[in-house]
């Protein structure tokens, strides 16, 4: 008798447990398939760091088939979903078609960047999804830097040393944070004219830094990014942006050739295509994680649109917390829908929150007690590692040698600005020209904005 095949579409937060959960309850006793454009796990909680300078990239990818046991991994895109057939059509990375047929379909397709309706975005700003968006930013910050230090004239310099933060959700205010740093560290070693030094701006519509989070939180991490020097601008946004800087929605134009995009994000277009009810593009599904009319078919992360029990009528947000405990819950129901224990429905309890605001300092609050200050980074940089399914040590590593060694600021050059489009369904790949193209719209402008 041969034996369920089950897909898992996605390597994500909820991909990934719940492929490590399933190879540990079935036991070699299904065929478990993983999906995924990448070899990798991408920890996206630490890629600030990554554009930083502090943590080297492979640091933030644990591999799939060293940490995955009885685990098959297939790379390539989901470009289709066939329900009655219970095919998955796919495009390798050398542009090649597949079909994968299952007995069980786990849908963890994860999210991409949200886009907005305002002029010159997705030609000039780049996100912050996956690691080519921060390899690239942290060679694009560089250049400016080096090039602002050599500059003859006043407002050349001051432009390129002028960088623009949209969103000031987490990674909004962590890539602000940390960018602030980095780039004072390189001045230091290439100054800029005298009496100027980088100037960083984080821009937001709502009314408060980390709007999401506690009030307490939020102060934190607001005092901690003025007294480091970000200029924090709440209430206002991008109305208009172009090669040489951006319009705001105040009606100032800022002169910059950095604007970062992290607005929040949106599920990943391939479940939008599968014509069934949706929840602001998530898949809906039931407390269990299954997508009703198809008891064979489960979806969690940010894809899914997962009924909050604590909270009857809404949705559990698109974070990285509920994503990874929607992959245990998944495995869990998957197991039971082939007869190895019972099922269970979604619950969960708010185990609190932690921000990373670069150097010692950071803003957090684990089991609903605020902290802020060194205790706080330390309890940070202490669930990173506790989460993390592997490479601890050489993270710890890299946070020892950031501590008592200078960074290496150096630019390779490997990303450049046409490989990693804003407007992409695929974040965590560089686009390359002349491949195939990738799932859902999007645009790329043909020279690098240095």
């Amino acid at each position: 008798m041969s034996r369920p095949r089950i897909l898992i579409v996605g390597a994500g937060f909820a991909g990934y447990r719940t492929a490590r959960t399933l190879s540990r309850l079935t036991r070699n006793r299904a065929e478990i398939t993983l999906l995924n454009p990448t070899d990798y796990f991408l920890y996206l909680p630490l890629l600030p760091q990554v554009a930083a300078g502090i943590l080297e990239p492979r640091r933030v990818a644990v591999p799939l088939a060293g940490t995955l046991r009885h685990v098959r991994l297939v790379l390539g895109e989901a470009d289709g979903v066939d329900l009655d057939a219970r095919t998955v059509h796919y495009t390798d990375p050398e542009g090649q078609g597949g079909t994968l047929g299952y007995d069980r379909l786990v849908l963890a397709v994860g999210s991409v960047n949200k886009l907005l309706p305002v002029p010159g975005v997705a030609e000039n700003a780049h996100g912050f999804r996956g690691l080519p968006e921060a390899l690239y930013l942290r060679d694009h910050v560089t250049r400016q830097v080096e090039l602002a230090a050599a500059a003859d004239e006043p407002k050349s310099c001051a432009s390129r040393c002028t960088f623009v933060v949209v969103g000031a959700g987490y990674t909004g205010t962590e890539v602000a944070a940390q960018g602030q740093l980095f780039t004072d560290a390189l001045v230091r070693k290439q100054p800029l004219r005298a009496g100027m030094r980088p100037r960083w701006m984080l821009l937001d519509v709502a009314p408060r830094v980390l709007p999401e989070m506690d009030e307490r939180l939020s102060r934190t991490a607001d005092r901690v990014l003025r007294h480091r020097g970000v200029d924090v601008r709440m209430g206002v946004s991008v109305k208009e942006a172009t090669h040489d800087g951006v319009l705001l929605t105040d009606g100032e134009f800022v002169e910059s050739r950095t604007l970062v995009w992290c607005v929040g994000v949106r599920p990943d277009p391939l479940v939008g295509n599968l014509g069934k009810p949706l929840e602001r593009g998530r898949l809906l599904v039931d407390p269990y994680l299954q997508v009703p009319g198809h008891p064979d078919v489960f979806a969690c992360g940010d894809a899914a649109a997962v009924p909050d029990l604590a909270k009857p009528g809404q949705y559990t947000p698109m974070t990285a917390q509920h994503a990874w405990r929607h992959g245990k819950v998944a495995a869990v129901n998957v197991a039971a829908s082939l007869g190895i224990g019972s099922r269970r429905p979604y619950r969960h309890r708010d185990l609190g929150f932690v921000v990373d605001l670069g150097g010692v300092q950071a803003a957090a609050n684990p089991l609903g007690i605020p902290l802020s200050g060194p205790l706080a980074g330390a309890v940070t940089r202490g669930y990173h590692l506790a989460a993390m399914p592997a490479n601890r040590i050489r993270v710890a590593a890299d946070w020892l040698l950031e501590a008592v060694l200078p960074r290496q600021d150096v630019q390779l050059g490997l990303v450049r600005s046409w490989n990693v489009p804003l407007d992409t369904a695929s974040p965590e790949l560089a686009r390359v020209p002349g491949a195939p193209a990738q799932s859902g719209t999007e645009k790329s402008g043909t020279e690098d904005h240095s």
